[in-house]
């Protein structure tokens, strides 16, 4: 989809990445999108005997992206 874009903007697909998070993600913490190891890695965690007292959680991988009502 990134390159998509930029092809359309003509910039890079990294300069695309950092514009479409400001003007469409401007809350994410991590200022990028995860990429496929951080998704495993949670994946890993979560099947892993180091998450044995998570229950109930919704664990998210997208880098403060969506806003939650606490």
């Amino acid at each position: 989809m990134m390159a998509e874009l930029a092809t359309e903007h003509g910039v890079s697909t990294e300069e695309m990445e950092t514009l479409f998070l400001a003007e469409n993600r401007p809350s994410t913490l991590l200022q990028r999108f995860a990429d496929p190891e951080e998704v495993a890695n949670l994946c890993v965690y979560a099947a892993s005997l180091q998450a044995s007292a998570t229950t109930g959680a919704a664990l998210r991988v997208e880098g403060g992206i969506v806003e939650s009502i606490a």
